[in-house]
């Protein structure tokens, strides 16, 4: 069995590399190649993994590089790429003995940041490794912060944008350790505060009035700090300003990046920000639907319009999710969204509203559907998903003969 490599660090002078393929010859080769670099620790993986589920655990902790033998199986090679390509700080490359232009636009467009030919170049090696070394967190921390932005799209109003976006940030907050903040762009009238329990002196119309004031230190004052150190720029109290121009919603993701490792942004259903840095092609987009005509063809249709081209970068949540009385199975589901849902969020209507109604975020309680969203900040910030607490029971709320219907990244099974 393999055991994931132990002494990655980011800030270590050390650049820890994992090399993922079953062909012996090639994996060597790339080996010997890396061994001959300076400051270079390399691992060999001598597989594929079974299940894309196994991914964070195997790489646990993450290594800055991983590299993925493209020609076992390029197909199964690039949702390897692409599902490596949502952890925060690792870096994805590809070889392969084909120098095939097509494969190689595959590959960069699924995350892969090099395509190196195989027998490898020492100069090509060396460039891209020094590309990987500017990019670490270490160094950007040292230079400019680029934090991820992670957007809350909702396939139709009232579908639970904002319950998962605000629960999902307070749980990336704390599973990650890492600097997080929450942005309503629910404007003029957002949820975020209120879900939050938090009352906010200032907002995003303050910071949007004039892009011109804005950077990091006025960032800093506007915003409100939740109890998990989450940091929140609520949406207004009430109606006024007018629609900020697209260049000021800009300026403020921008500025926003150098501050914070993660960026939650909660869009409603405003598909009149896909034009703006919020949708960059960096950002993962957790569309939000539930399993019902409106919903199914709304997303449907913002899925091939919008976000057709996204990849992994695309995250379907099917929110208040019960099996047991959906009037479709999961092909008609899948066939309708164009591609399987990664997330099912159960439905637990009295947890919902009690938290509501207690200003306190459900993703600190011990029940299902906070199981459901912990898991997913977990895997956005490339931690493996949590245990399960009993034998036989999925923390979905589901018997464990089908717990891959509610795991992300896995292929959704019959219901």
């Amino acid at each position: 069995m393999w055991d994931a490599p132990q002494n990655s660090d980011a800030d270590s002078d050390t650049l820890s590399v994992v090399l993922v393929g079953p062909d012996e010859a090639r994996r060597k080769d790339v080996a010997r190649a890396l061994g001959a670099s300076i400051g270079v620790g390399v691992t060999e993986i001598p597989y594929y993994p079974a299940n894309l589920d196994e991914l964070p655990r195997l790489l646990l902790p993450l290594p800055d590089v991983v590299i993925v033998d493209l020609d076992s199986d390029p197909e199964y090679a690039l949702e390897i790429v692409e599902n490596i390509g949502t952890f925060a700080s690792t870096t994805v490359m590809v070889y392969s003995q084909r120098a095939d232009l097509k494969m190689a636009v595959r590959c960069m467009r699924a995350g892969a940041r090099e395509f190196l030919n195989l027998p490898i170049v020492p100069g090509d090696l060396a460039g891209a490794l020094a590309r990987v070394t500017i990019r670490r967190p270490g160094a950007q921390r040292t230079k400019r912060n680029s934090g991820r932005v992670l957007v809350f799209l909702g396939a139709k109003g009232g579908c639970g944008v904002t319950t998962l976006a605000s629960n999902f940030a307070v749980a990336l907050a704390q599973e990650s350790g890492q600097k997080t903040l929450l942005i309503d762009f629910g404007l003029p009238l957002g949820d975020v505060a209120i879900n939050l329990g938090i009352t906010a002196e200032y907002s995003t119309a303050h910071a949007l009035r004039d892009p011109s004031r804005l950077d990091t230190k006025f960032l800093d004052t506007l915003l409100t700090t939740h109890s998990s150190e989450l940091s929140v720029l609520a949406a207004p109290n009430g109606f006024g300003d007018p629609e900020p121009p697209i260049e000021a919603v800009n300026k403020l993701i921008t500025v926003a990046r150098q501050s914070f490792d993660y960026i939650v942004v909660d869009c409603g259903c405003r598909l009149d920000l896909t034009t703006s840095a919020i949708f960059d092609a960096s950002s993962t987009i957790y569309l939000i639907a539930q399993v019902g005509v409106s919903e199914l063809r709304n997303a449907n249709r913002m899925i091939t319009r919008f976000l057709a081209t996204r990849g992994r970068k695309l995250q379907i949540v099917l929110n208040r999710y019960t099996p047991q009385t959906l009037l479709y199975d999961e092909a008609h589901v899948t066939k309708a969204l164009t591609r399987p849902a990664q997330w099912r969020v159960p439905d637990d209507y009295a947890t919902a509203r009690r938290t509501q109604a207690l200003a306190t975020p459900l993703v600190l309680q011990d029940v299902p559907i906070a199981t459901a969203i912990r898991q997913m900040s977990r895997r956005a910030c490339g931690l493996p998903e949590l245990e399960e607490k009993k034998k036989g029971f999925s923390f979905f709320g589901r018997l464990h003969s089908t717990p891959k219907a509610f795991r992300g990244d896995a292929e959704p099974e019959e219901v």
